[in-house]
This record gives structure tokens, C-alpha cells and sequence, in this order.
């Protein structure tokens, strides 16, 4: 028996990376997962049949986080395919990073609204079967520099930040119905989208990380299982950490 059998869960901005090791860790615990994307791509059945071999029931939704009405309808279709929901994870996430004098205002527009209304969205949209059923985990993907800030991302620190705030007013509201609200703030994690930075820039990240190298996202999935567990029936509210050391 895994720590999430027969549960459901949905991942969101799962076709790779951190959301994608997340998505395939529920399911090696025994959890049914839907998980969105947002392009079309050839590895999306890939994932699928992936997490299928885990024995459990899978399936992908094209679904814009941003997109309030968007996240309503997969909240409506997960609950018909499935007959559930009790977990989410909003991952969905993007950078437009540059130094504010050059950022244009459509780029910190849209990384609000892609980090951090998404998270409204989703909550929002699942909150009336939550309250129905009177349980659930909701956990939140946010980053270190929504604590510490970072030059460059002044929007995405912002958005990140933001769901810290949503975090703990939500751990508040709902908590009487034993709902719990719960964020994770990864540090430097080896993913497809740090390759492209370079040894260089990976070696000076690495310096200032007390434990001396990049996190894995399966550092991120398995703080993802126990918090969506029964284990952390105690934990909400919390803003978590898994970056090393670099954020003390």
C-alpha cells in the first residue's frame, strides 16, 4: 500500500520537470493523477502511458492555469472522470526575467497571473467539493526567492511571495474543514530549464548552497507525497524550504 492509495490528485504544469516528477511520484504511491499542460507536444502520452504503469488511473488536460473559467471546467471534468479530487498541486509556473528598468509590463503582467492567480483559479474552482467532502491538500509550488527576492525577478519573486500570503489566509479559512494549505519553496533544482544556463552559472549557484549542489525535483516530489499524505495531518499553513541551506 502506497501513502496516497486510491487517492486523487491533480498536478498542474505537469509534462516535465518538477510538476512531471511530482505527478510520477503520486502515482508510485498509489494515487490516481490528472495533470495539465498548456502546449501540445508529443510527450504528453508518454507521461501518461508513464504513470500508467504504476497501475493507476491517468490522464491529461490541456487546461491555462490564468484562465479562471479555463480551471472551473477542468475542475468540472476531473471530478466526472475521476469521482474525486482531494489533492492539488499548483506548479504551474513561467519567468520573464529581466531588471525592472527593462521590464516591460506585459511581462510582470503575465507572470502574476500565470504563478500566482492560477492558484486562486484552481483553489477557487475546487473549493465547493473540498468543502463538501471535508478534507483535501492543497499544496502550493513557489520558489526561495518569494523569500529572499532575486535581481532580474522582480515579477516572479513577487508571484511567489504572493503565494505565501495566499497560503497562510487559506490554511486559516479552511482549516475548521480539515483542509490543509500548504507551500513549497524549492531552491535551485537541476531541471531542463537550468541546463541551459551553463556550467559557469550552475558552479556560483552552487557555492552559496550550504550542502554544495543542486536539488533533484524528486527533492521537491517527495516533500509533495507526505504533505499530500496522511502523514501531515498536523501541518498547515507552512511555507517550506527544500533548497539546501541556500535560504536560512
Amino acid at each position: 500500500m502506497g501513502q496516497l492509495e486510491s487517492k486523487v490528485a491533480l498536478v498542474t504544469g505537469a509534462s516535465r520537470g518538477i510538476g512531471k516528477s511530482i505527478a510520477l511520484k503520486f502515482a508510485s504511491e498509489g494515487a490516481n493523477v490528472a495533470f495539465t499542460y498548456s502546449r501540445e507536444n508529443n510527450q504528453i502520452e508518454e507521461v501518461v502511458k508513464e504513470l500508467e504503469g504504476y497501475g493507476i488511473k491517468a490522464k491529461a488536460y490541456r487546461s491555462n492555469a490564468a484562465d479562471f473559467s479555463e480551471c472551473e471546467q477542468l475542475i468540472k471534468d476531473i471530478t466526472n472522470d475521476f469521482g474525486s479530487l482531494e489533492v492539488i498541486v499548483n506548479n504551474a509556473g513561467i519567468t520573464k526575467d529581466n531588471l525592472l528598468m527593462r521590464m516591460s509590463e506585459e511581462d510582470f503582467d503575465k507572470v502574476i497571473s500565470v504563478n500566482l492567480k492560477s492558484v486562486f483559479n484552481t483553489t477557487k474552482s475546487a473549493l465547493r467539493g473540498f468543502l463538501k467532502s471535508r478534507k483535501g491538500s492543497i499544496i502550493n509550488i513557489s520558489s526561495v526567492v518569494g523569500v529572499n527576492g532575486n535581481p532580474g525577478q522582480s515579477n516572479y519573486s513577487a508571484s511567489k511571495a504572493g503565494i505565501h500570503g495566499f497560503t497562510k489566509s487559506m490554511a486559516k479559512e479552511l482549516g475548521s474543514r480539515n483542509i490543509r494549505v500548504n507551500a513549497i519553496a524549492p531552491g535551485f533544482i537541476a531541471t531542463e530549464m537550468t541546463e541551459v544556463l551553463g556550467e559557469d552559472v550552475i558552479e556560483n549557484w552552487t557555492k552559496g548552497i550550504p550542502l554544495k549542489r543542486a536539488g533533484n525535483p524528486e527533492d521537491v516530489a517527495n516533500l509533495c507525497v507526505f504533505l499530500a499524505s496522511d502523514n501531515s495531518s498536523y501541518i498547515t499553513g507552512q511555507v517550506i524550504n527544500v533548497c539546501g541551506g541556500m535560504s536560512t
